[in-house]
Formats: structure tokens, sequence, C-alpha cells
């Protein structure tokens, strides 16, 4: 049935329930485009300085970017596919997407002529250090940096005898707790950046102030801070991932959130070389040498004594004859062995536990039959050793009952883009089939008919129907015998109202019984 014939036979009611139902679907699909079609923003920029702000947005409103100032005027969004050329947009007017604003190289486009050594001095270090800061800022995990430089001059060697060394000071914005690994390849980056800069004298700090560099290592520089806080750092690291190690292991045996883990180690971070030396029990000669001495001679005449007796003639001294025959020997030796030695050279390197102890809580859930068990797990997994004093302690107790959550999890930018088209289509698809459903209801509903038209199924003769006709008019004459009331202004107005429907709705049944009554003699 046509849609203007179904509205022409519904009731009021009928239409004002169509008409705001179209009408709540409109508002809604509306509502619904809109939300979809808002654009979506990602931040660029965190850890802006207000006074730096203006400068980027002019660069973006000058090549039509839309933007969006976040945190205060502290960081910079822009659409999703806006991203790109407002990065460029940003780096022609000296502003990097990555927190850092200092200038770099591009100073010298700008400068003039004419300009004094002290001139060019401070904006060859002005532009390291923009260059700089935009290198440091594409590590991942740090969104921002800022480095400042202390360049000696030729003026200040040759007014020392002691040349002033150079120094480079870094701050670190976003970089959360970076790795040592992380801070000395930083440290390095800048010292092979600037001529005759050492690495230990880089001073790398983080945004909340903390020394990260130097860390105290050898060469790279001294001082009890740096190594505590690599201490610190190491015993940190080898925590978290203990705890998870035995978390998870807890987890698939009593069940999940029925345990917790605690750790507490004391970690050498001291790097120590160690030489051993052993010899070995066999002995080889590697060198010998033997001398040998021997004399022989016979025995000579004695002399006289010294003085006139002996020198003078005719004093004749008597003096008898000495000596005999001589035979003189000497043998000595030396010999030196070798024996077997090993040099052992050990690196031994950092990280090293000295203790540690360990402490589990579980869940009074969990059978105490089980809690021997548990401990021997987590004393082999942890590997717990008594001798060096590590100590591992169980306890069993109830568990505070988590409050339900307010509000579900947050549902992500991409997703969320996604999702809104898809409600407008749902939307949209079930409005079209409420409205198909009713139109299709309407065309199969079967109006209401009056007794006398079902009866007319087949002609009928006049014979008949005037036989009925009198029947209906005795019974009309007895009532109104009985109640004086006009019949014919109560009767046959509603059937003449009647017969004139039933000619607009089945004019073939009409026509058909118009025909048999002509055909009757």
């Amino acid at each position: 049935m046509p849609l203007p014939k179904v509205l022409a036979n519904m009731t009021a009611r009928g239409r004002l329930a169509v008409g705001g139902a179209i009408l709540a679907v409109l508002v809604v699909g509306y509502m619904m485009f809109s939300f979809a079609s808002s654009p979506g923003y990602t931040t660029i920029v965190s850890g802006l300085d207000p006074a730096d702000t203006g400068k980027m947005t002019a660069a973006l409103d000058e090549k039509g970017v839309a933007y969006e100032l976040q945190n205060n005027g502290t960081a910079l969004a822009v659409e999703k596919a806006d991203v790109g050329p407002a990065r460029i947009a940003l780096a022609e007017s000296g502003g990097v997407a990555g927190g850092a604003v200092q200038p770099g190289f591009e100073l010298f486009d700008t400068q003039k002529m004419g300009s004094s050594q002290m001139q060019q001095q401070v904006t060859y270090q002005r532009a390291m250090e923009g260059e700089l800061a935009r290198t440091i800022g594409e590590i991942d995990g740090v969104q921002g940096a800022s480095v400042q430089l202390v360049l000696p001059t030729e003026n200040d060697a040759l007014l020392s005898d002691d040349a002033p060394e150079a120094t480079a000071a870094v701050l670190l914005t976003g970089a959360g707790d970076p790795e040592p690994a992380a801070v000395k390849g930083i440290a390095s980056l800048v010292a092979s950046s600037v001529k005759s800069l050492k690495p230990s004298k880089v001073t790398i700090t983080d945004g909340a102030g903390r020394l990260l560099w130097p860390q105290g290592n050898g060469d790279d520089a001294a001082g009890a801070g740096g190594a505590a806080l690599a201490k610190q750092t190491a015993a940190q690291k080898y925590q978290r991932t203990l705890e998870a190690s035995l978390t998870s292991v807890l987890a698939q045996t009593v069940g999940a959130d029925k345990a917790r883990v605690r750790v507490s180690a004391d970690i050498d971070a001291n790097q120590a070389q160690q030489e051993q030396l052993r010899y070995g029990k066999n002995s080889v000669a590697l060198k010998e040498k033997t001398d040998n001495e021997r004399m022989r001679g016979t025995a000579g005449a004695a002399g006289g004594t010294a003085g006139t007796a002996g020198n003078v003639p005719g004093y004749a001294a008597a003096g008898g004859n000495g000596g005999g025959n001589s035979n003189y020997q000497k043998t000595t030796g030396d010999r030196e062995y070798g024996v077997d030695k090993t040099v052992t050279k050990t690196m031994v390197a950092a990280g090293g536990v000295e203790k540690q102890s360990v402490a589990v809580l579980v869940s009074d859930e969990v059978p105490a039959a089980q809690i021997p068990a548990i401990r021997n797990a987590i004393a082999a997994a942890a590997g717990i050793d008594r001798e060096r004093g590590d100590q591992l302690t169980v306890s069993q107790m109830a568990f505070a009952k988590a409050p339900a959550p307010e509000a579900g999890p947050s549902i992500p930018t991409g997703l969320l883009a996604n999702l809104k088209w898809a409600v407008l289509a749902l939307g949209l698809l079930v409005f079209f089939i409420l409205i198909a459903r009713h139109l299709r209801k309407k065309e199969q509903e079967s109006l209401a008919s009056p007794v006398w038209l079902t009866e007319i199924q087949s002609p009928r003769s006049l014979r008949d129907l005037e036989a009925e006709r009198q029947a209906a008019a005795a019974r009309l004459a007895a009532q109104a015998a009985q109640q004086p009331v006009q019949p014919h202004a109560v009767i046959e107005a509603p059937a003449r109202r009647r017969m004139e429907d039933l000619a607009e709705r089945d004019p073939a049944k009409v026509a058909s019984q118009v025909r048999h009554w002509m055909s009757e003699d």
C-alpha cells in the first residue's frame, strides 16, 4: 500500500508517534555525525616555555594548520592529518616538535655583515646548543632537552697558563627514569660533538633535578653521588625483575591476586678485575751454570829476615826452609728451575647480589597445606642463599577487597573514531528497519468489515433478500411498538454509510451483485 494511504488510515496519535520517531532519529544522527566528524588532536609539543608558544602558534597560523593549546599553554596539539606539516612549520620557525625550542644553525641564515668575532663565537655556540638539543630530543623516552655550553676562547688560553676546559650542561625533560646506558650515550654524544670536551665534563640532570651524569665509573667521573645513583638504579631494576618473575609463578599456582611479592636486594655496582696465579707440581730445569776453580804449585826458599842481618854480608842468619807442594780445587753451580703456573684475569661485572630479602604475602583463601610448598618454590626461584645472609618470609593473611571500578577502561582514540561511524551507521540501519517493518505491518493489516459484508460471498436472489428485509421490518416494527423511536433515522443511515464504504473498498463484489440482480426475471 502506498505511504500516503497508510498515513491516511493511521490515527492522529500514530501520525504523531511516527513524526516524533523520525525527528528523534534525525537529531541523534546529526549529533553523532557532528561528534564523529569532530577533529582528533595529537600532542606534538610538550614542556614548552609560554614565552615561546606565541612564536610557534604564529608559524602554524601562517601555514594554515589548526592547533589546540593544552596544559595551560605548555603543550601544543594538532590534527592527526596535519602532524607532518606542523613539524615542518615549527622547524622553519626555529621550534622543534619534540619539546626543544633552541635554534640551531639556522641562526647563520640571518647573520648580518660586519659582525664581530665575539658575535660570531656566541652565534656558533648557540647554534651548537640548538643542534645538540634537537638530536637529544630524538632519543626514545626524551621529550625535550636543553643544552648549555661553556667554550673556552683563544684569549683565555693566552692570558692563563692553565687554559680552561670546555664544559656542557644538559637538562632532560620527560625522560622518566632513563637507563644508565642511555645517559652515558647522551654524554658521549655531547662530548663527541664539541671540540676538546671530555665526557667527565658533561653534566646531565632530569626534570626533577637529579644528577644523572657523571656516574662515578672509572674515568667517567669521580663522585659518591654518581656511584650511589648507579647502585640504586641497579638494585631497583633487579628487584622489579625478580618481583615480576616470582609473581608470575604464584599467579599460575595459587591464582591471580592471591599473593604479593616484595624483594629488597643489596647490589654490588662496582666493576672489579681479579687476577689469580697458580703453580703446578712439575718442575723443569730452565738454566744451569757450573764454576770449577783449581790451583797446583811447589814451595820456594824462604827469604831472610828484614834488617841488617839479612842485608849485610857476614851476617848469616840461620833460617829454615818452609813451604811445600799445593793442590787447591773449588766447584760451584747454579741451576734455575721453571714450574707450571697459570695466571687468570677475571673482569667482575657490576650487579652482583650481596644480600637479598624476599617477603611473600599469601591470601587466606589459599589452603595452609600449600604454604610449605610455596616457600620451597620461592626459595629455589629467587636463589635464596642462607650462607650469604638471604632471608625469605612467607606469611598468610586476609587481603583487602578491591573496590569496584567506577568507570570502564578508556577507549583508544583510533578505536573511538571508528566506533563513532559504526554507531551512526547502526542507528540509521535500525531506523530504516523499524520504518519498513511498520509499513509492512500496515499493508498486511486487514480492515474491519461489517457482518453483512461477509454474507455476500456469492450472488443471492432478490426473493431471498426481500424475505430477509420483510423479516427485519417485522422485528423493527415489534421493537417500535415497545419503544416509540424512529427506526429509519437510526438504522437506515448507518446502513447507507456501510453500503457506500463497501462500494469504495470492494467495488468488484458490489458490481457482481448488481449484475446478478439485473439478470434475474
